[in-house]
């Protein structure tokens, strides 16, 4: 093992419930005296966005919203969020909401003063220095689902609408100024959204503990996470308004985000191209491809596992565990194929030629081939 990395951890995150009522401070930490409120279709007439722009009304920031972001959201979404914040001289971002609305609402702060293409800052290799840094807007991020932790991310997912490839854009300056993270937000979640996102953290800390790269700091932050999802997420599920556990899973959905600086792997490289075409549910495409992927990489990875099993509480080492993940799927009411979340076995190819292009591939801990993705598409289609 080679003892190098370049590591970056993140930043000011305001956590409790009832902390929503801090927003006009961050606002004014971060600079913004007209704010735009990004969030997405589902989220744009629900009592907790009412809520939050009162709370800035009050506050004399206004109630500017843009809520035209789909739940894969792509470069249409982008342009128009870009528009509305600029013909409303806005001078800041609150990204507020799940996945969807925390990317979109970054790349909305990030896009607002350039002058090239959003593709055009992919995260491959220094792209992200082709942005003028000057341009970029000063973002708050309020998640309201425990799950993608875009909220402590430098980057975004946009899907290209006429490719159907999902993009993951990069640049230092995306990481929210101030985060809030209240619970409370999330205590409206209907069942199925609090298990798929869950599981999106779970994911995500599965796979960083799983990579082969260098971050001791990231390893112990994913096994953390692990716990706080396997000891909280059932009871999040199970009563909605079980506060602690609604906290439990905000403090996971963060660590996991944070954890994966060390790398993702098949789980997300498959998931991707699959939201891409079919517009699934993100985190939980990823736990029906969870198992399988498990399975794939038991050859480098069962060691690892069988410690993290010990501190989980697990018995059987690793095979205890992904009896476990397959186990915890079907709990939570996750299907067992992608064929039942509408993916098709012609895909496969397509899907295929996206998940090898994809950047989570390098962080898979055995190395991912068009010929083994195919075989693992056909295992859980």
């Amino acid at each position: 093992m080679s003892l190098v990395g370049n590591w970056s951890y993140p930043t000011a995150i305001k956590f409790g419930a009832g902390r929503i009522k801090e927003l006009p401070e961050a606002c004014a930490a971060a600079g913004m005296k007209r704010p735009l409120l990004v969030t997405d279709k589902g989220l744009a007439d629900l009592p907790i966005t009412a809520a939050t722009l009162d709370i800035m009304e009050a506050a004399g920031l206004g109630r500017g919203l843009f809520a035209d972001v789909d739940p894969n959201p792509n470069e249409k979404n982008l342009e128009a969020g870009v528009a509305a914040y600029n013909a409303g001289g806005h001078d800041g971002v609150i990204a507020f909401g799940g996945g969807s609305g925390l990317d979109l609402g970054k790349m909305v702060a990030f896009m607002c003063g350039q002058t090239r293409p959003v593709w055009d800052f992919e995260d491959i290799g220094d792209w992200w220095t082709r942005a003028d840094a000057a341009a970029i807007a000063p973002i708050i991020a309020v998640p309201t689902t425990a799950g993608t932790g875009s909220e402590v991310g430098r980057a975004s997912v946009i899907t290209n609408s006429e490719t159907h490839a999902k993009k993951i854009i990069f640049h230092p300056k995306v990481l929210p100024t101030v985060v809030i993270c209240d619970p409370e937000l999330t205590v409206g979640m209907p069942k199925f959204i609090t298990a798929g996102t869950g599981l999106d953290a779970f994911a995500h800390c599965v796979e960083a503990f799983s990579s082969p790269h260098y971050h001791p700091m990231s390893q112990g932050i994913a096994l953390e996470g692990m716990r706080l999802v396997k000891d909280y997420l059932p009871r999040a599920y199970a009563d909605g308004t079980d506060i602690e556990a609604r906290a439990q899973m905000m403090s996971a959905a963060a660590m996991g985000a944070t954890a994966f600086q060390k790398g993702l792997g098949a789980i997300h490289a498959m998931s991707h191209p699959v939201g891409a075409v079919f517009n699934t549910h993100h985190g939980t495409t990823n736990a029906v491809c969870m198992p399988s992927v498990l399975e794939f990489n038991a050859p480098v990875i069962a060691n690892r596992f069988d410690q993290a099993a010990a501190y989980l509480g697990i018995a059987g080492g690793f095979d205890g565990f992904r009896a476990f993940v397959q186990e915890f799927n079907d709990s939570l009411g996750i299907p067992r194929r992608l064929a039942d979340l509408g993916v098709t076995q012609e895909a496969i190819p397509e899907l295929v030629k996206g998940a090898i292009i994809d950047p989570s591939c390098g962080g898979n801990p055995i190395a991912l081939t068009e010929e083994n993705l195919s075989d693992l598409f056909e295992a859980v289609i």
